[in-house]
């Protein structure tokens, strides 16, 4: 673990306070459902610099995050990656906090935004700021 990763992480880390950091960042979340409409998980998406980032809580010791491609198709079940992460949310929110701004390698692909899943079996798209 880096040392920004053990500034953010730290002992009793909020994850309440992480989700935020993150939409100050950025994030946008949805909050996909099943048929009866009952929440599955908690998504957060960012766009930016060619990339986007992915966090996904499915519950506080289930959490997935991704730093893809600008061009990935599908963002909950991509081709490729940049980055990965999984486990805990401390953890988890504690290193997508911790990853820098920018990628250290350019990506080729301009990401203008990319589609979500929303209520009702919609897609909803997520511009990039």
């Amino acid at each position: 673990m880096s040392s920004a990763e053990t500034d953010v992480v730290g002992s009793g880390f909020d994850i309440e306070q992480g989700l935020q950091q993150l939409i100050a960042r950025g994030y946008q979340f949805v909050h996909p459902t099943d048929g009866s409409g009952e929440v599955q998980a908690v998504v957060g998406v960012r766009v930016h610099d060619n990339v986007v980032d992915v966090v996904r809580l499915n519950a506080e010791d289930d959490v997935e995050a991704t730093r893809l491609p600008g061009d990935e198709q599908n963002i909950f079940a991509p081709a490729s990656t940049l980055w990965r992460t999984r486990g805990e949310a401390s953890q988890v929110l504690g290193e997508v906090l911790a990853l820098p701004e920018r990628p250290s390698a350019p990506v080729a692909a301009s990401a203008n935004g990319c589609w979500v899943p929303g209520r009702g079996g919609r897609s909803k798209w997520l511009a990039a700021r």
